[in-house]
């Protein structure tokens, strides 16, 4: 029995890292960008996603990943032709899908779903499947990152000149919008579908105030992300409340404390 709960404490305290180490930059280029909103609305997306694999008998980890990146290449083709302003398409999707994917859940009398571990995270619940998942997909989103680090911050910061010199923008903003959704996509049992675009958020606005370079603030956004997930997970088992939300809630904690010093 003591080895079951180590294992599960190691599993949720692996996943939550691993998300908050790859959540710093891409939180940050979030931040760059004022693509709150855009996050918010793929990751209300996500819950359909769960309902279709949940009626499909389909593995549910695969269904989001692909209603995700389904809905982030919807959002981008809306968002070069559309004549309805962005703001105003991303609420419209935002309510919408995560209305539909609650009214499918609803309708289908044989499934049975526990929707608050999906809309507020369900970390200690997390199995090697859930884990492995997390794990490749921050592996993966690093590698990116990694690899196309440079053209990122250029597409971010002067996507004119960044053109000019032979960068192709459109191609790293659509990659960057895929990184975004397969990392939500993933992020559901950890902090769940209303709180995934805080983690990502609040880390990053806590590192602006202490980061003088785009590297800077990368950095100082996962360790502070990490340092979240740490003290989250212990409060959580210390006075028994929700994991996703604590974590949450830490993390704008120590977002006060910075700016708090930042002003002193």
């Amino acid at each position: 029995m003591a080895l079951l709960t180590t294992d599960f404490i190691l599993y949720a305290l692996a996943a939550g890292l691993a998300l908050a180490l790859v959540a710093g930059p891409l939180g940050s280029f979030i931040v760059w960008r004022r693509m709150a909103y855009f996050g918010d609305t793929l990751a209300h997306s996500a819950l359909l996603g769960i309902a279709i694999g949940l009626l499909t008998d389909s593995n549910p980890q695969l269904s989001i990943i692909v209603s995700c990146l389904l809905f982030a290449f919807i959002l981008t083709v809306l968002d070069k032709t559309s004549s309805v302003s962005t703001d105003t398409l991303l609420g419209i999707l935002a309510h919408s899908s995560l209305a539909l994917g609650i009214v499918v859940l609803a309708l289908a009398d044989s499934v049975r779903v526990n929707l608050e571990a999906y809309l507020f995270g369900a970390l200690l619940t997390i199995s090697t499947q859930d884990l492995l998942w997390v794990l490749g997909v921050a592996v993966l989103v690093g590698i990116v990152l990694y690899r196309w680090w440079d053209e990122f911050i250029a597409a971010t910061v002067h996507p004119d000149i960044a053109a000019v010199e032979g960068s192709n923008v459109d191609r790293l903003n659509s990659l960057l919008v895929l990184l975004i959704a397969l990392t939500i996509a993933v992020s559901m049992k950890i902090v769940g579908v209303l709180l995934i675009t805080s983690l990502l958020i609040i880390p990053a606005a806590s590192a602006r105030l202490l980061a003088a370079t785009p590297e800077q603030m990368a950095l100082r956004a996962s360790l502070i992300g990490c340092a979240a997930v740490v003290v989250g997970l212990f409060v959580a088992f210390a006075i028994d409340v929700p994991v996703g939300p604590s974590i949450v809630v830490c993390a704008a904690a120590l977002f006060l404390l910075l700016s708090a010093f930042k002003r002193a």
